[in-house]
């Protein structure tokens, strides 16, 4: 049973709830099974900082690796470069030994810009270890310029 189910659990048992609620729960869980956790790391103790704990420059360059070729895949163009990153909001931590996975997903398509949103979490206990939620790449031309991907949400 997900954290998600047995939460709604609790709240059913202790307060009266209508339809509202349930409509509110499935939104919820409809958001988040969009991102496809894709990439896998384990742990090691290079990947640490001084207490211990994963590294949050580490787990950013995982994160601008696993955007960055995501959203290569989405545009069929390995031309881009990050241009931004929304605020970063790290939840909880890793140590050594941990299998983390990561997965990314679109969030919307400009002219010559591609954003999408990030979440690192710990695979067994499910528990997310960062957020960002909005990570901005933009296609460049043979001369460095931003250009046109003539991509649309689909």
């Amino acid at each position: 049973m997900s954290s998600i189910d047995r939460i709604v659990q609790y709240v059913k048992k202790r307060f009266d709830t209508g339809n509202s609620f349930d409509n509110l729960v499935n939104n919820i869980k409809q958001q988040e099974s969009k991102i496809n956790f894709r990439t896998r790391k384990l742990i090691k103790p290079e990947d640490l900082n001084s207490r211990g704990t994963l590294f949050g420059g580490t787990v950013l360059s995982w994160i601008d690796e696993e955007a960055a070729i995501f959203c290569m895949c989405q545009l069929g163009n390995k031309n881009i470069v990050t241009k931004a990153m929304s605020e970063i909001n790290f939840v909880n931590t890793a140590t050594t030994g941990d299998i983390v996975e990561m997965g990314c997903v679109l969030v919307t398509i400009g002219t010559t810009s591609i954003t999408v949103a990030c979440e690192v979490r710990n695979k067994d206990t499910k528990q997310t270890i960062i957020k960002v939620d909005k990570i901005v790449f933009v296609l460049l031309d043979k001369d460095g310029k931003p250009t046109p991907h003539n991509k649309k949400k689909k």
